[in-house]
């Protein structure tokens, strides 16, 4: 577990700088938590369990609040009633596509998922006066999802403040970051970027073809780092890349079983 430095933490509560992360688990959102910390925010992380496929990510992000020993609010709403992504509807597949094909916007997209996040998030920030929100989006290395874009973040700002009569900031540190500067980023900040998840499909290992296992491999990689979680299967570009990385680094590696020899 994480122990906050008792001065900074005492300046913190003094200067009532309270923060809202919006946490699932994934390594964008524990980045941002690690980063709004590192900027001394009184943090309270939220999550949703909104019927997702990959509901793992509600246990990581458990984990990852009590790493940092930050409160945690779950809430729960059904998604699974409007359908129509690979996430919330079982009939749908999650899409398996070359990184190069990642181009338009794909059936996992959950229609205004980050709308009701950030609307949520702005009804408990009004409650409990906080005055700040972080949330994990990007713009750069991401799989098309319109609600992620600046224009949405700047539109969904204004609409908060006018429907509240309040100034609540959306903080977004990580939309014009690549993959790459996001892992490098979390490793500066040494956030755990061993306890998140990524993979769409929720398995208990990480599918390694889905568009977000694709590009946080690519992150990984670029940043000249193995991906501490364990995969089903990697592409075969960054199998290739991994064992050359073995190789200069004389590890062993067992590419079957995925665990060190």
């Amino acid at each position: 577990m994480m122990q906050f430095d008792e001065r900074k933490y005492e300046e913190i509560k003094k200067n009532n700088k309270k923060a809202i992360v919006l946490l699932s688990g994934g390594l964008d959102s524990t980045t941002t938590l690690a980063y709004a910390l590192d900027k001394g925010y009184d943090v309270v992380t939220l999550s949703f369990d909104y019927g997702q496929r990959h509901r793992k990510e509600l246990e990581n992000g458990r984990r990852i609040a009590k790493y940092y020993d930050v409160d945690r609010k779950v809430f729960k709403i059904d998604l699974t009633q409007i359908g129509g992504s690979a996430l919330t509807d079982d009939n749908i597949q999650v899409p398996q596509r070359r990184l190069d094909e990642i181009v338009s916007i794909p059936s996992t997209f959950v229609p205004s998922r980050n709308m009701i996040f950030l609307s949520i998030a702005s009804s408990y920030a009004y409650v409990n006066r906080i005055d700040n929100i972080f949330i994990g989006v990007n713009a750069i290395d991401y799989s098309g999802y319109p609600d992620c874009r600046p224009e949405f973040i700047a539109s969904m700002q204004d609409s908060i403040n006018k429907a509240l009569l309040r100034d609540i900031k959306i903080h977004t540190p990580l939309i014009d970051l690549s993959k790459k500067e996001i892992v490098e980023l979390g490793m500066r900040l040494k956030a755990p970027l061993y306890l998140t998840h990524s993979c769409y499909e929720g398995r208990e290992k990480a599918c390694g073809m889905c568009d977000s296992c694709q590009l946080r491999l690519k992150g990984f990689m670029e940043a000249g780092i193995p991906d501490p979680v364990k995969y089903e299967k990697y592409p075969d570009w960054y199998e290739e890349w991994y064992e050359e990385y073995l190789r200069k680094t004389e590890k062993r590696f067992n590419i079957k079983e995925r665990e060190y020899e």
